[in-house]
Parts: C-alpha cells; sequence; structure tokens
C-alpha cells in the first residue's frame, strides 16, 4: 500500500472522531457561555447542547458516528470520578462522623425502596426497577458543589453536613455499582454472589488502598525535585489509566479504578497541586461526558414516556428532600439545618447516568431507562439552586408553623445528641481488632495468591526451588503475620476492660482467634509450596522460629508501619488538622478565612475594624505561619497571610464573607487548630454565680471566649460582658483546651 492510501486510510478513520469532538467542544463552549449569561447550572447547559447537537435534530450539525461519542463518553467518566476520587478521599470518609452517614444512609435507603416500587407501580421490570431506585438514591457532588460556589454558600453550616454525605454517598454508589453488576450478571438476588462481591471489593479496596498509600507518596515525594507540573500531570493520569486496567482485568468497573486512584494521590502531599493541575483536564472530559450524554437522549422517547418524567421528577425532588431531613434530623442536627441539607440534595447527576450506562453496557435495563433518567437529572439541575435559596426561609417557616411541642422536642434532641461524643471502650477494642485483623489478612492472603501465581512457577524446577520460595514469602510476610497474632491495640482500652471479669473472656477469645488465624495462613502457604506432611513438619518448624524472633519482627513490622502512617498523614503534617465545630442548634459555628495580601484592613488592630460591633462575630484565634495567638486582644494587629478563625451564625458568616470580599479578600479556606476547642459547660460553680462574665475572670482563666450562653431556655449568641451568671446556665466556651478542661472538672 503506497503512502497515499495509507494517508486515506487513517484519515477515513481519524476524521469522524476529530469532528464528533470539535462538535461536543464546540456545543460545549456555546452552553458554558448562555449559561453563565443567564446564571444557571453549567451541567444543565451541557445536557441541553448535547441533546440538540443529537442526530434527532436536523437543523443543528450532528455527530456521524455515535460510537465514537460513546468511547468520549467513558472517557470522560474515567476522568470525571478520578477528579471526585482526589475531593473525597477514604481518609475523609472516616472523618465525615455520623452525622453525615446517617444523613445518606437514611436517603439512599429510603430512595432505593421508593425507586424500586415506583418503578413496580409503573408496570416496569424488576431490573429496571431495581436500577431506578439506585439512580434516584445518588445526589449529584458535581451539581452541589458548583451550585454552592456560584451562590456563596460554602461557609455556612450545613455546607459542611452535605459535603459529608456526598462523600459517603460516593463510596456507597461504588459498592452499589458492583452490587448491580453481579445482580445483572446474575440475573438473580442471590445472596451468596452479592456477599461474594461485597468480599472482593473489600478485598481489593484495602490492597489497592494500603499498597497505593505505602509506595505513591514516597515515589511522589523522591522525584519532586525531578517532577515539574507537565511531568507530574502526566504520571497522575499514568496512574489513573494503571488503576483503571487494574479495576477492569479483576472485573470491576473502569470508573471505580480511577475513583480509587483519585482516592490515594488525595492522601499526598501533593494532592492539591495534581488537583488543581487535573481541572483543565476534569473540566475538558467532564463537559465532553455531559454533552455526550445529552446527545444520547432520544427526543421520542421522552415525548412517549413524559409522564414518568414528570413523576420522577417530584419523586427525586421532594423524596430525595424529605429522606435527607429526616436522616439529618434523626442524626441530631436542628430543624434549619436539616432543612437546608435535605433541599440542598433534592437532585440526581453523574453517577446516576453512570449507573444507567451500566444497565444499558450490560443489556439488562430497557432502552427508555437511560433518557428519562438524564431528562430527570436536568429537570432537578434546574431546580437546585431555587431548592437551596428556598431552604433557609422554608426551614424558617417550618419552625412556625410545626407545633411547639414538636420543635421543642427536635431542639432537645439535638442538643442531646450534639452532647454525646463518646464511644465506649468496648467499641474502640472492637473496632480496633476488626481493622487489625481484616487488614492484615488481606494483605497475607493478596501476597501468598501472588506468590502461588508468579513465584512458584519461577521455583519448581530448581532444586530446593519450594523450599527458597517459601522462605522468601514467610520472611516477606513474617513482620505482618506477627502484627495480626501478637501486636496489641487499643491498649489503654483492653487493660481498663480486663480490669472487669465479664470481658476477660471475650478479650482473650479474639487474641486466640487471632493466632489461630496466623496459623491457618503459615499452613496454607506451606501447603501451596508442600506436600501436606512435609508442610505439617515445616509449620511446626516455623512456628518456633517465629516466636524466637518476636522482638526482630516487632521492629521490622513498626518501621513499615510508620512508614505506612507518615505517608498516610503527610498532608496533615505539612498542613493545620482541618474540622469544623458548631454551636448547634444555635445556628453558631467555626468558620476561617486567609487575610489576603492586597486587603485594605491589613495593619489594622481588631479594635480599629470593630469587627465584633459592625457584624457580631468572634475571633477565636489568629495563625500567622508557625504562630497561634489565641483569644487576641482588641490591640491585635490583622498581617497579610493569617488565618483567622471567626464565630456567628450562617448570617453573620455570610455578611463577614462580604465584608472581606469588598476588601479583595480571597475565598475562605477551613482550618482549625486542636488547642483550641469548643466546650459545653454547665455552670455550677458557686464562684462565678452572681458575677458578670467580665468579672468571673473566664477568659483569663481558660485563655477563652464566651460566645454563648443558654439562660432558662434563650439562647444567647456572643454575649456581652456584662451579662450576669446564674446558677444552671450552659455556657459555650471557646478557648484552651487543657484550661478549659481543669474548669470542667473543678
Amino acid at each position: 500500500m503506497d503512502t497515499e492510501a495509507i494517508v486515506a486510510e487513517t484519515t477515513h478513520h481519524l476524521q469522524p472522531l476529530i469532528s464528533d469532538l470539535g462538535l461536543i467542544l464546540m456545543t460545549a463552549g456555546v452552553a458554558v457561555l448562555l449559561f453563565k449569561k443567564i446564571k444557571q447550572p453549567l451541567v444543565l447547559g451541557y445536557l441541553i447542547a448535547g441533546f440538540l447537537a443529537g442526530n434527532h435534530f436536523d437543523f443543528f450539525p450532528s455527530v456521524t458516528d455515535i460510537k465514537s461519542v460513546e468511547v468520549w463518553a467513558e472517557i470522560g467518566v474515567i476522568f470525571l470520578l478520578f477528579s471526585l476520587g482526589l475531593e473525597f478521599s477514604f481518609k475523609k470518609l472516616m472523618k465525615v462522623g455520623g452525622t453525615a452517614s446517617i444523613t445518606a444512609i437514611t436517603q439512599i435507603v429510603t430512595m432505593v425502596i421508593v425507586g424500586y416500587f415506583v418503578g413496580q407501580w409503573m408496570d416496569w421490570s424488576k431490573m429496571d426497577s431495581v436500577f431506578l431506585g439506585v439512580i434516584l438514591s445518588i445526589s449529584s457532588t458535581t451539581i452541589i458543589l458548583k451550585t454552592f460556589e456560584e451562590l456563596g454558600v460554602k461557609a455556612q453550616n450545613f455546607a459542611g453536613i452535605v459535603i459529608g454525605s456526598l462523600i459517603v454517598q460516593d463510596i456507597i454508589a461504588i459498592l452499589m455499582m458492583v452490587l448491580l453488576s453481579t445482580v445483572a450478571v446474575s440475573n438473580q438476588f442471590s445472596g451468596g454472589e452479592l456477599l461474594q462481591s461485597v468480599l472482593k471489593l473489600v478485598f481489593f479496596l484495602t490492597i489497592w488502598f494500603v499498597g497505593g498509600i505505602f509506595f505513591i507518596p514516597t515515589l511522589l515525594k523522591r522525584a519532586k525535585h525531578l517532577l515539574s507540573d507537565e511531568m507530574l500531570l502526566i504520571i497522575s493520569l499514568a496512574l489513573c489509566l494503571m488503576m483503571v486496567i487494574l479495576a477492569a482485568d479483576v472485573g470491576f468497573s473502569p470508573a471505580l479504578g480511577a475513583f480509587i486512584m483519585g482516592s490515594i494521590i488525595a492522601e499526598t502531599t501533593q494532592a492539591e497541586h495534581i488537583e488543581h493541575l487535573v481541572k483543565p483536564v476534569k473540566d475538558l472530559f467532564g463537559a465532553v461526558f455531559f454533552v455526550s450524554v445529552g446527545m444520547l437522549i432520544n427526543p421520542q422517547t421522552l415525548y412517549e414516556h413524559a409522564i414518568p418524567v414528570l413523576i420522577l421528577s417530584l419523586i427525586t425532588i421532594f423524596g430525595q428532600s424529605i429522606s435527607s431531613t429526616a436522616g439529618a434530623l434523626l442524626s441530631g442536627q436542628p430543624l434549619k439545618q436539616s432543612v437546608q441539607t435535605g433541599m440542598s440534595l433534592s437532585q440526581i447527576g453523574e453517577f446516576s447516568f453512570i449507573i444507567a450506562t451500566l444497565g444499558m453496557t450490560l443489556n439488562v435495563t430497557s432502552s427508555f431507562l437511560y433518557p428519562i433518567v438524564v431528562a430527570v437529572s436536568a429537570v432537578t439541575t434546574f431546580t437546585t439552586p431555587f431548592m437551596i435559596k428556598l431552604s433557609t426561609p422554608f426551614s424558617e417557616y417550618l419552625s412556625k408553623k410545626l407545633p411547639r411541642k414538636w420543635t421543642k422536642r427536635i431542639e432537645r434532641y439535638s442538643a442531646n445528641a450534639q452532647a454525646i461524643k463518646s464511644v465506649s471502650n468496648w467499641q474502640i477494642v472492637i473496632n480496633a481488632y476488626l481493622v487489625q485483623v481484616i487488614v492484615h489478612s488481606v494483605i497475607i492472603f493478596a501476597a501468598i495468591l501472588l506468590s502461588s501465581k508468579y513465584l512458584l512457577p519461577l521455583v519448581t524446577d530448581f532444586q530446593f526451588g519450594n523450599a527458597i520460595g517459601a522462605l522468601i514469602t514467610l520472611v516477606v510476610l513474617s513482620p505482618f503475620l506477627w502484627a495480626l497474632s501478637l501486636r496489641r491495640v487499643a491498649v489503654n482500652e483492653v487493660a481498663v476492660l480486663l480490669e472487669e471479669r465479664k470481658y476477660r473472656g471475650p478479650i482473650l477469645m479474639m487474641l486466640l482467634l487471632r493466632v489461630l488465624l496466623t496459623i491457618f495462613f503459615i499452613g496454607f502457604l506451606l501447603n501451596i509450596f508442600f506436600s501436606p506432611i512435609v508442610a505439617f513438619i515445616t509449620l511446626i518448624v516455623a512456628l518456633i522460629v517465629y516466636f524466637v524472633f518476636q522482638k526482630r519482627l516487632n521492629a521490622q513490622y513498626h518501621r513499615i508501619e510508620n512508614h505506612f502512617l507518615k505517608n498516610l498523614n503527610a498532608r496533615e503534617i505539612t498542613k493545620a488538622k482541618r474540622s469544623r465545630s458548631d454551636l448547634s442548634p444555635w445556628d453558631g459555628h467555626m468558620t476561617f478565612f486567609d487575610i489576603a495580601t492586597e486587603s485594605n484592613i491589613v495593619g489594622k488592630t481588631l479594635e480599629e475594624l470593630k469587627i465584633r460591633e459592625q457584624i457580631g462575630i468572634n475571633i477565636a484565634f489568629i495563625k500567622r505561619g508557625d504562630i497561634m495567638i489565641n483569644i487576641p486582644n482588641k490591640n491585635e494587629r490583622l498581617f497579610p497571610g493569617d488565618e483567622i478563625c471567626v464565630i456567628g451564625t450562617d448570617a453573620q458568616v455570610k455578611e463577614f464573607k462580604s465584608y472581606l470580599d469588598q476588601h479583595e479578600i480571597d475565598v475562605p479556606d477551613t482550618l482549625t487548630e486542636a488547642e483550641i476547642v469548643l466546650r459545653q459547660i454547665e455552670l455550677k460553680n458557686e464562684s462565678y454565680i452572681g458575677k458578670s462574665i467580665r468579672d468571673s475572670k473566664l477568659r483569663e482563666k481558660t485563655n477563652g471566649l464566651v460566645v454563648g450562653i443558654e439562660k432558662k431556655g434563650k439562647r444567647i449568641l456572643n454575649p456581652e460582658s456584662n451579662i450576669v451568671l446564674e446558677k444552671d446556665d450552659i455556657l459555650w466556651i471557646v478557648g484552651n483546651k487543657k484550661l478549659l478542661a481543669d474548669l470542667v472538672h473543678n
């Protein structure tokens, strides 16, 4: 074949792909300009632009090859989920706490059940109904975050609950994708197969996460001086695609692999930098994905199923709002924050598209489900900003219209729930033992499987090859075998429990089970390399050696563990530990802002600025580099780069943000320091009763600030210093953790 023929053949294959990508990007660009102008979510613009640019409208340019659109959509899903993983790591899931978890789980369970029965009511197949329930249960992270940013409510109290709920939802969505794949392949609801899928997912998630945290941050750290922005971007995307391949090879969705790698990289010290570098790629392929989704909509199908679209849109808006509100109330949030949370989560988005695509790919759902889901998403995307804006007035309307008995019960339940912080020693011990057993069992089992698959074939043909292979594997695994069987966990809690006779038996039983499990793994490994009799003799010898070298194994394991923990916590070590404190159900909370270099309030004292007098907020601390100024006095000045913590209501925080914006302040960044905490104290000490806040010297004694008082059911946020303290007053004080603890115990 001559050169001209090769060029012609290449052009023939290349032209549809390039022209279709050009059309997708052109429609996305038009959507961005138009929907920015009318101040609507860009995702909605992408969907509508794709819908108009699809093959179903002759008066607009249309794609020539629908398969190429599907290819671009798949690539878009991968990078979209990779970016979501960068924002919501597995470690964040451990930190979101009970409020977000209860809210998300309540919403998902409720909507899965409602969606399934609505599908059955509309005479859909069982599989369509199952997919519909899952699709309607997952809110849209992309839409909510963009809307929060556009409306400027990210600093408000309820936004933290919403974002925490989205983290939980993302993880559960990944799990449900795996379970749906299992159900779709077997076409039946087999409990055994579902359990097997869950165990398989847990196994690979543990291996990938532990292995990724152990190696990837080290790799990025050691190569840091060699990595330009270009190389760092290439390596990040390469790691993403490598995990995509691994996930596909073991039978999971490629999107799962992208999400996991994003979550692993999110724990590195360069996470923010990588997220910044990947953002243009995410925006590009995210636009491609949403436009291509719109292109796959058939208007004829929408016309035929207009009534289901309307019904499902209403069910999504009201069902998500009510179930999320109920979950937030159940978790102990006050009425206002619960309603704001519920109305913010009232839409479906990217995960719903991905799950609908999964059903199409597996050929288990009807052709009408996908366009219906996209239409419902478009409707709920459009309503999301209005739902968030209306949430505050609607919560105030509810608080006035609900019976006073109900609102008092909600307030009492919320206050009690916020006060419950402790976890029993027995729970701590069980959690520690479960983590110890699961993590190390997965590592050991994975290493044995790798050894049997790759090492055993290499050594079988050599003399004493099996013995050498078994020895190498045992040496590599020995620190983990020691940790599984003998490493002490939750030492202080176990010591307390052993003092009570009823806990001694269970604790000793758990230790025995760990030892037996270790012996089982050693025997399982040796049985792969030797005959059963030789394996048994070798097992005895191995156990003797194992117990003789306990101290060395202990030291080796702790070196491995310290390296892992160093990588895991590196981001927190280089940056102050982040968290959020609040004054629920007062609507007061801590929020954090950066003082920019161009701000014209720089250099002024707090007395000159009169922030408290003008806006009503208090400044709890100022972080200036490595220096922490706790409870700054009126003569303290603000400097460029200062990070300040303020306490106030949503309205006050919003007003303060506007105040800062007028002085060219950057977007706030959340931060808090472990030394400064918020404590609720019931006033019992006679020495304080009858004195004003100023005369009680509470500020001096706690190096803190009284930011709230509850007097006989009446709440006062940021009280004046001349207010007199009375018996049974409940004080909220922000101040030094140790000094506050001393005050509580005195």
